[in-house]
């Protein structure tokens, strides 16, 4: 007898007493609770998530479709990116006014390489106002997921209001699960048993989002300074 069949046999004989349920998933679990909490317009909703993402210490512009070139450009230099990864399927309009050398996203690329490009620029598939959260699930607009998780710093370009939800149960009705999901809630970071905090253990050490939509003039929500920390080597990261 396999490790495996030994622990099937302990769960069939844990559940012996259970009163059979033929159920189909969809009924088996109540799914009564909030949808949403609190009655808010489209814009109000827009504007929690501004709030929450600069509360997770993202950096947040705001900008119309025409300003988005200008936008992103003025970003990447900012950050003094000379390098910028690109997704194959990221609108090459949006780069159009950055000096900086694009590089394509490559299979053959090592985490090395990644580690030594300086930013990269995403689209995402929805973003969640009441938990402050990006979701990415590899369209090719935003790429494999290690694009996002190995760079020093990620923009994210955001559609409002078509890619915001209030909550996280209306995201996942726009999700297919069968993708590779990343949910982001601002910049990497981590915190050892002392509670001091590590940033870009995990991923990027700076997020940038663009929320972008007719109506919204150019800006930045709160920008939260962070001094620099050693980057730890790719290799190690999970």
């Amino acid at each position: 007898m396999s490790s495996r069949e030994r622990i099937l046999g302990r769960v069939r004989r844990a559940l012996v007493d259970v009163p059979r349920d033929d159920s189909p998933y969809e009924d088996a679990v109540a799914r009564d609770y909030l949808r949403e909490h609190g009655d808010r317009s489209v814009a109000e909703t827009v504007e929690l998530l501004a709030e929450n993402l600069a509360d997770y210490r993202a950096v947040v512009h705001r900008c119309t479709e025409e300003d988005l070139p200008a936008t992103i450009a003025g970003t990447l230099a900012a950050r003094g990116a000379r390098t910028v990864l690109v997704p194959p399927g990221l609108d090459p309009r949006w780069l159009a006014a950055t000096g900086a050398e694009r590089l394509p996203d490559t299979a053959a690329s090592t985490p090395h390489e990644l580690d030594r490009i300086d930013s990269v620029v995403t689209a995402c598939a929805v973003a969640v106002a009441e938990t402050g959260t990006i979701v990415l699930d590899g369209s090719p607009d935003q790429g494999r997921r290690r694009v996002t998780l190995v760079p020093d710093h990620h923009i994210c370009v955001v559609r409002v209001p078509d890619q915001v939800v209030a909550s996280v149960p209306q995201a996942l009705e726009r999700l297919d699960p069968t993708r590779p999901l990343t949910w982001i809630s601002g910049p990497s970071a981590t915190s050892d048993i002392e509670l001091d905090r590590v940033e870009g253990v995990h991923g990027p050490r700076t997020l940038e989002v663009i929320l972008v939509g007719q109506g919204l003039s150019s800006g930045s929500g709160r920008i939260r300074h962070r001094s620099p920390r050693a980057r730890p080597d790719p290799d190690e990261r999970t």
